[in-house]
Formats: C-alpha cells, sequence, structure tokens
C-alpha cells in the first residue's frame, strides 16, 4: 500500500494558494477507480477525517482497485489560509478547478472520478454536479448538511443576519479577531465541548489526541478566516430545504447518489438528512452510527457502505 503527501497550487484572485492533499493506492492495481474525498468544512476540517477510510478502501481486494486523495479546503486543514472573502461559491470554483484543472492530484480520471465529502463538503459538490460544472462518476454525501451552526440555530431573518455580518467582520479583523477567535474556537475546552456534544456520538470516542490534533490546526495562520464564514452562514451552499432536495434530485438518472445518514446526528441536521431518504436522485440512503463525523469516529462503517456502492455502481456501468 502507498501513501503519498502533495501540494496543488490553486490559483484564485491572481493569487496562488498552496493546497494539501494526501494520496492512497494499492502496491500493484490494474482496473484503478479514482475517488475524490473532501473533509466537512467545520472550524476544525482536515483531511485526517478520512485517512482510515480511505486505508480500509485501498486494503481491499477485488477485481476493481480504488486511489482515494484526500484533500484539504483553501483556508482549512493543511492548506494555505489566505484572507480571501470566503463563501459557498468560492468553495464550489475550488471543487470544479480541482476535478477539471490537467495538474491537478485528481486530474486523468477518464471520467470515472467518484466524489465523497462530508457535511457542507457534499452538498457543495452535488451543487456543482448540478450545474453541470463537474462530471462525477458517482457522489457520496456522508452526513451531508447545508446551514452553518448559527443560521440553524437563530435562522436567517434580516436582524440576525446583520448580527452575522458583525461578528464575521469582528472574527476578520486584526488583533480583536484573534482574540475573538481564540474565544469561540481555538481553545481545547470549546473544541472538546463541541465533540462531546454533537460531532462524535460517543463521548467516549473525543480522545485527548483529537483534541490537541484539532486545535493544533486553529493555531495556523489565517485559521480565522473559512470559520468567520462558516459560522455566519456565507458558506451555506442553499437557503432552505427545498434548495436542498431540488439539488439531489437533479442527479436523477444523470449520477448515483449515495446518502451516509447517522444515528445520532443533532436534531435538525438529522431532520435534513431523513428528508433525503426517498428524495429524487437518491440512489441509495444508509444509516450508519455516529453523529456529524462518522468518517472519523466510526470509519469502517462507513467503509463498508462507501465500498459496497461503488461496487455496485461500477457494476451497473459495466
Amino acid at each position: 500500500m502507498c501513501f503519498q503527501t502533495g501540494k496543488w497550487e490553486w490559483k484564485f484572485e491572481d493569487k496562488l494558494i498552496n493546497i494539501y492533499y494526501e494520496e492512497h493506492e494499492q502496491d500493484t492495481s490494474e482496473n484503478v477507480k479514482n475517488i475524490l474525498m473532501i473533509p466537512t468544512i467545520s472550524d476544525v476540517s482536515t483531511v485526517e477525517e478520512w485517512r482510515v477510510v480511505a486505508k480500509d478502501i485501498v486494503g481491499r481486494t477485488g477485481e476493481l482497485g480504488y486511489r482515494p486523495t484526500i484533500v484539504d479546503w483553501p483556508g482549512l486543514g493543511y492548506s494555505d489560509r489566505p484572507s480571501l472573502n470566503y463563501n459557498a461559491d468560492v468553495m464550489e470554483s475550488f471543487l470544479v478547478q480541482l476535478v477539471n484543472s490537467p495538474n491537478s492530484p485528481v486530474a486523468n480520471t477518464d471520467d470515472e472520478l467518484v466524489i465523497v465529502g462530508g457535511g457542507h463538503a457534499a452538498t457543495i459538490a452535488v451543487r456543482a454536479a448540478g450545474k453541470g460544472l463537474i462530471r462525477p462518476s458517482a457522489v457520496a454525501a456522508v452526513a451531508p448538511t447545508w446551514a452553518g451552526p448559527l443560521p440553524i440555530v437563530f435562522g436567517r431573518g434580516s436582524d440576525m443576519e446583520t448580527r452575522y455580518g458583525l461578528l464575521r467582520g469582528t472574527l476578520r479583523a486584526p488583533a480583536i479577531g484573534w482574540m475573538m477567535y481564540n474565544v469561540l474556537v481555538s481553545n481545547e475546552k470549546s473544541i472538546q465541548s463541541q465533540y462531546k456534544s454533537h460531532v462524535y456520538a460517543n463521548p467516549e470516542n473525543v480522545t485527548p489526541d483529537i483534541i490537541e490534533s484539532r486545535y493544533e490546526l486553529t493555531k495556523r495562520k489565517g485559521a480565522r478566516y473559512v470559520p468567520a464564514a462558516f459560522l455566519t452562514g456565507l458558506l451555506d451552499p442553499v437557503q432552505s430545504r427545498e434548495e436542498f432536495l431540488q439539488l439531489f434530485a437533479k442527479m436523477d438518472g444523470d449520477v448515483p447518489v449515495l446518502i451516509v445518514s447517522t444515528l445520532n446526528a443533532p436534531k435538525r441536521s438529522k431532520a435534513e438528512m431523513e428528508t433525503l431518504k426517498a428524495a429524487k436522485g437518491v440512489t441509495k440512503f444508509v444509516e450508519v452510527p455516529g453523529a456529524l463525523l462518522p468518517q472519523e469516529e466510526y470509519p469502517l462503517a462507513v467503509a463498508e457502505e462507501l465500498y459496497s456502492f461503488l461496487q455496485e455502481s461500477f457494476s451497473a456501468r459495466r
């Protein structure tokens, strides 16, 4: 089994931004299908959440082999974190360029690229595919979401949007922005509280190593810019459940779609996942243990469902 890391340069607004990625591959495999794994967008998003899933899938033997490439979003994980005006369109533009650029780590995949994403990442991928900007051979949406933390709790009234704007501006500001970020995000107690309350299903699975790893990510240069957008809803790919369902309906008859829901997702997020159970455009709906990050908390359960879906999808195309 081979494993390597790399950096890909994404050009955006005349800036070159280093994007971190990891490739997992079998030592010898002839009939290989490529998988792009994109992390759940969050305050502490990282390629680490997909590593065990990638290794499990690569380690399986069968007629088909798989080559997962895990890519960190700009402004998150181990990628560069420039001060961009991050929103859902910027993230979608990044994903489109990543998939279509001839020099990207997932280039030359001969229309056989499967996209696997968690949370907002999955929904952004489906949105781009529905517009025809990317043409994946299949999509797996793991615990898909569309509303950021504050909008899902407090809504999107004009008064709240004004408050979100003020908070966003404060978080992005020099000096005071870091102070606010340290209070809301960049401290171990806050990270531990989030993971134990709703990111993981079982608080006992939240280890000190996980908290330390995520805390270190919040100390990277420029770490506060994407969270400022994510917390306040700027990274939300849609504004309503109806729009959410319409995105998946556009996949109907064109792109196979797997939905991996979770048994213990927070109530409001769970309700959105449940609406996809019999939705148009959804090929297969399954449920696994976990909350908002099942691919890290219960990676083998997610890998099993993903592998089964991959086998079914590619077998149907022969």
